[in-house]
């Protein structure tokens, strides 16, 4: 049995009262695309925080590659191996596309400099979709380009595990087929992706596993067509009147 790459075991994470995360446990095996879905407020993101460093965990663990980054800083995590997008698009506004790229090469496990940056950073750019757009100022693309940059910008720390933050959300129909097509053909190059998500045409088309969360805790585990036809989760999702 192949060992998962990622192990979250236990996870707890409140605030103040508000419990966030509660008691969640989840594995993610390489190459896989696991979706983590759920009503807003259920601590999808406040998952993939913790994961990436950006929030410590009250209690639980969680290991990458056998070895526990629960209390490591962001960007040790990131070096390590791990890398994402955020819900609300980061960019470096001031700077140009190719900057932005550039800025995840120079600060990556393995910093690239001069020539061999500049030529990387083009090849994850077109990767993308955003060939010929290296010089254009990055906080005067279009939502979805920006959205592509960061992305680039991810992928530059060369990860073996790739979080997306609703990364597909707001994208027109061209614009969903198109990221739908990119995300899958990131798996077919051996990353594993964890995606929160909300457009269940791209939890149903990509998805190998779901993790169903509300109100912190995980209420369902499996397929995505097993999960989206769970009682459960659809009480979560639509309210007992619906389920």
């Amino acid at each position: 049995m192949t060992s998962p790459l990622l192990e979250a075991t236990a996870v707890r994470k409140a605030f103040g009262g508000l419990v966030a995360v509660d008691d969640l446990a989840f594995a993610a095996a390489p190459a896989e695309i696991l979706g983590l879905i759920g009503p807003n407020g259920s601590g999808k993101t406040t998952m993939l925080n913790l994961i990436s460093g950006a929030l410590r965990c009250d209690d639980g663990e969680i290991r990458f590659k056998g070895d526990l980054i629960t209390r490591l800083a962001p960007h040790r995590i990131a070096r390590l191996g791990i890398a994402r997008t955020f819900q609300l698009v980061r960019v470096l506004p001031a700077m140009t596309a190719g900057e932005n790229v550039l800025a995840a090469l120079a600060f990556g496990s393995q910093a690239l400099w001069g020539a061999a940056a500049d030529e990387r950073a083009r090849v994850l750019l077109a990767r993308v979709g955003l060939d010929g757009k290296a010089d254009a100022q990055a906080g005067e693309l279009t939502y979805i380009d920006q959205k592509r940059l960061e992305l680039a910008r991810a992928l530059a720390l060369k990860p073996d595990l790739l979080l997306l933050d609703e990364w597909l959300a707001g994208l027109n129909p061209s614009e969903l087929n198109a990221g739908i097509a990119l995300v899958r053909a990131l798996r077919q190059d051996g990353l594993t992706i964890i995606m929160v998500e909300h457009v269940m045409d791209a939890i149903r088309s990509l998805c190998d596993r779901c993790i169903v969360m509300n109100a912190g805790r995980k209420i369902a585990e499996g397929t995505a067509a097993a999960v989206l036809a769970d009682r459960d989760v659809v009480r979560a999702y639509l309210g007992e009147a619906d389920a």
